[in-house]
């Protein structure tokens, strides 16, 4: 009996890849903005279904070395990380993950610690760290790490990035005793020249965009799927975090089919391409994609490749393409996303948040 290339290939990748969610809050809280929080009682309805469901709660430093060695990760291994030093985390998050022996991840932007009652202060971080914590960086000033300063040359921009980072880095160190070597890009944005510093500063980073961290993944752009305003809906947490891997073996971005871009930051107006090689070939024809605000948009395949693109031009601002397939009769999905930051028609930024 025949048995296809590709089906060999497909289960080959199911027996070996190793995956795992990590999931992504901001505040805690029911006074805080709505867009960056979730409830109390909702983070903790999600924090029952992990334990009822048999999940298992790693430290993400022990994750990151697990896929980075090789080693082999059960299904249902998930990370819980925290952004921006906000006190509802010390608050709200950290009693309750405490009570269950769980730990976590709290990327602080250390130039807002102790700040005002909005942030963490640095013993409680020292509290936190004693308690399973673990505290890395998220830059000292929180900015917007793949925008030039009006006039910076190239040069000046990658050294005033570093020093960002690596004066995090050591107020970490200092403050709490060690600093591991993950970094949270502030808002989830990166570009290759931001991948490339923190690559070179030695760093698994991370973004914003949902997926699923594997070992054939970029080490500077790890997916999280992020909870807080509209998407903290328990059906939603559910089949996020039982999500796998989009199976590719490369990635790649073209302006348009022929030029390949330079730059995952685009102008207003533009509709770049997005290339997904796939590790299994089935899954070609089964990928459906969306962008944000636009719904449904383009997928072609082109020489065992799926192209996507929006079809509508890119605004100003964050944009993701969303590509998701399903994985098995149990209503799981593979699921990859894609970033893309837009500036104006003139190349200049013109949001803030």
């Amino acid at each position: 009996m025949k048995i296809r290339w590709w089906l060999l290939l497909a289960a080959c990748w199911c027996l070996h890849v190793n995956a795992a969610v990590v999931v992504l809050y901001h505040h805690v809280s029911n006074s805080t903005p709505k867009s960056t929080s979730i409830s109390p009682a909702a983070f903790e309805a999600q924090m029952d279904y992990l334990a009822d469901n048999n999940f298992k709660v790693v430290p993400l430093p022990e994750l990151v070395e697990k896929l980075r060695n090789g080693e082999p990760l059960p299904d249902k291994t998930v990370a819980i990380s925290f952004d921006d030093s906000y006190a509802s985390v010390y608050e709200s998050a950290f009693p309750r993950l405490k009570k269950r022996g769980w730990p976590f991840t709290f990327f602080v932007n250390t130039d807002s610690v102790g700040e005002s009652k909005l942030f963490v202060s640095w013993e409680q971080l020292r509290e936190m760290a004693k308690n399973g914590a673990t505290i890395a960086n998220h830059t000292s000033t929180h900015t917007h790490l793949p925008r030039n300063n009006p006039g910076e040359s190239q040069s000046d921009y990658r050294a005033r990035i570093r020093a960002d980072i690596e004066k995090a880095q050591q107020k970490i160190k200092q403050e709490i005793g060690e600093a591991p070597m993950i970094l949270a890009y502030p808002f989830g944005e990166y570009d290759f020249e931001v991948q490339r510093i923190a690559k070179k500063l030695g760093y698994i980073a991370f973004g914003q965009q949902s997926g699923v961290l594997y070992a054939n993944g970029d080490l500077q752009a790890v997916p999280r799927f992020p909870f807080g305003g509209s998407f903290t809906d328990l059906d939603d947490f559910i089949m996020k975090v039982n999500t796998k891997p989009m199976p590719t073996s490369d990635v790649s971005f073209f302006a348009n089919k022929q030029d390949e871009l330079k730059s995952l930051t685009v102008r207003a107006g533009d509709k770049p391409w997005l290339v997904l090689t796939l590790s299994d070939a089935s899954l070609l024809k089964k990928i459906n994609c969306f962008a944000t605000g636009q719904g449904p948009i383009t997928v072609e395949v082109i020489d065992q490749q799926v192209w996507v693109q929006a079809k509508q031009p890119l605004n100003t601002g964050r944009t993701r393409y969303n590509c998701t397939a399903y994985a098995d009769e149990k209503g799981r999905f593979y699921w990859y996303t894609q970033q893309w930051l837009a500036t104006d028609k003139k190349g200049k930024w013109t949001y803030k948040d």
